[in-house]
């Protein structure tokens, strides 16, 4: 009886974390390029669906990062800085583009610099709902 209490109370909880998991959008980065902390500004853009959000880090494999800012803000959706890496939440009614501008401080290799990352945002094609086929005269 014990055994099985202990495994519903597991169970329990995971299905109750998971119900309040914020769902990121999959691949919605697009045309990443690495920057190289050297006073250089790259430009990524993102595709995204109102209401939904996409993360996205920021570290490549010889890089230290010291510092992750925001320069400019969005103004469709709001970025939250998450360890060396981002989130990105559009807001429901987003639509056009949106854009945000990061800077990151760091060391690549053996030579510590800073990087401007400009994101710009588009909105994603909303999905065809298709109605039943069995409503058919």
């Amino acid at each position: 009886m014990l055994r099985t209490t202990g495994f519903a109370s597991i169970v329990g909880l995971m299905m109750l974390t998971s119900a309040f998991e914020a769902h990121a959008t999959p691949n919605c980065m697009r045309d990443i390029k690495p920057y190289q902390l050297a006073s250089d500004t790259m430009e990524w853009s993102m595709t995204i669906a109102p209401g939904a959000n996409c993360i996205q880090g920021l570290r490549w494999s010889t890089m230290q990062i010291y510092n992750v800012s925001v320069s400019a803000k969005p103004k469709s959706g709001e970025v939250v800085l998450v360890g060396p890496g981002f989130r990105y939440f559009a807001k429901p009614d987003f639509t056009g583009t949106d854009t945000f501008t990061l800077v990151v401080v760091g060391k690549n290799r053996h030579d510590e610099g800073t990087s401007k990352i400009q994101v710009t945002i588009s909105r994603a094609d909303q999905p065809i709902v298709v109605g039943s086929i069995n409503n058919y005269e």
